[in-house]
């Protein structure tokens, strides 16, 4: 079975996991960019299961002079907090995402997934991405947190503009250059959070039945959140709640044209769709990459490194592993236990509460898509555009033809 991706594909020159190739050490430190890199899957899976250890709190290592106070930007953000913080901000929104909620959530997926290919059926192609991976967990997840989803371009533009850099965050790198760059990715997130700020007023004046609202009258230890807790916590929900299954739903159609005969199969046997979506994010991890600082010194991968360190784990490279899995770089479905071996999710306290419903879009919008386009292709002199930031793994662009 062929394992090569085709050389039309833009892809970054940093994700080298992509190309077949192994780093030479599982764990190295980056001079230029001041950061440990871990690339190993049991190296990576450690990591993430020890917060002890590894700190999610990484705004504390930021500097200053680049980032300013950092504290505003990390409180309420849920991706960089530790016990037992952590625990109670993550209970506040679990009840949004119970096996209950998230199963009741299929007949609007189905729904909202007839609509917009219904909108796009009247073209001789298909550009996946804008016409179904975009706006489908987009308007699913504006429609849970409370948002209107009719500003979902506006807020694909701040997303864009937040990850558009190609180049990695270096703590040795005092440029104006990067201080510019930063300081123009944090504009908008601003623009985000003043957005959502607004919201969150009107939610206090007008409470509603959403998860905004439930926010907005929570409380942990007798204390109500504050408006950067609030729109910190909502803006992570929003960006996680979609970008990742906007990756995993053009990732797999990619993969199943990148090997037609899986394709195939998939096709003839719909049981296959679950693993086949379970091996794409293996195969093209969408969050490539997640941080983390050490707490003290720590051996991992047999190098030594000090406390108060800023480490990369390199989700995307573990999962082409071969100590963890058998010829990494083919694709194939039927490997065994593949739903919990990758770590596309994360792993430990911090595995994204969003998987399931990440799942379920994916499960429900490509049983649809398969069942409308009896014959997906890429065209050929139109290739798919990648995520150009290296710590992503997804397309931005798929035009199809069917």
């Amino acid at each position: 079975m062929s394992t090569a991706l085709p050389e039309a594909w833009s892809l970054h020159k940093g994700q080298f996991w992509l190309r077949g190739e192994r780093p030479a050490a599982e764990v190295e430190y980056k001079p230029e960019l001041g950061t440990w890199n871990v690339y190993g899957h049991p190296e990576a899976h450690a990591i993430l299961s020890d917060p002890a250890t590894f700190s999610s709190d990484v705004s504390r290592l930021l500097p200053e002079k680049t980032l300013g106070d950092t504290k505003e930007l990390s409180a309420g953000n849920l991706l960089q907090l530790d016990p037992p913080l952590h625990n109670k901000m993550r209970k506040l929104v679990s009840r949004a995402f119970t096996p209950k909620v998230v199963a009741d959530l299929e007949p609007r997926i189905a729904e909202l997934t007839h609509e917009l290919l219904d909108e796009a059926g009247g073209r001789d192609h298909l550009e996946l991405v804008a016409d179904l991976a975009y706006p489908l967990p987009v308007i699913v997840i504006a429609e849970l947190l409370g948002v209107p989803a009719s500003d979902r371009d506006l807020f694909r533009q701040w997303v864009d503009r937040m990850l558009e850099s190609p180049e990695q965050f270096s703590f040795t790198d005092d440029s104006e250059e990067q201080q510019q760059r930063v300081q123009a990715q944090l504009a908008t997130s601003r623009e985000f959070t003043e957005y959502l700020g607004e919201h969150a007023e009107d939610r206090r004046r007008h409470p509603r039945e959403d998860l905004l609202t439930k926010l907005v009258e929570a409380e942990v230890d007798g204390e109500r959140l504050t408006r950067a807790e609030i729109v910190n916590f909502a803006q992570v929900l929003l960006i996680a709640g979609h970008i990742t299954t906007t990756m995993l739903l053009g990732n797999t159609v990619l993969c199943l044209d990148t090997f037609p005969e899986w394709d195939t199969r998939v096709r003839a046997d719909r049981e296959l769709l679950v693993p086949a979506i379970e091996e794409s994010l293996r195969f093209l991890s969408p969050f490539g990459a997640v941080a983390r600082v050490t707490n003290r010194e720590v051996e991992v991968g047999g190098a030594t490194i000090p406390a108060d360190r800023m480490l990369m784990i390199w989700i995307a490279a573990a999962n082409r592993d071969p100590r963890a899995f058998a010829e990494p770089d083919t694709f194939d479905p039927t490997r065994e236990d593949i739903t919990h071996a990758h770590l596309a999710f994360g792993r430990g306290i911090h595995f994204c509460i969003g998987a399931p419903l990440a799942r379920l879009e994916g499960r429900t919008a490509l049983n649809i898509l398969l069942d409308r386009y009896p014959s997906l292709r890429t065209i050929p002199g139109k290739p798919p555009t990648f995520q150009p930031n290296p710590a992503m793994t997804g397309v931005t662009t798929l035009p199809l033809s069917g």
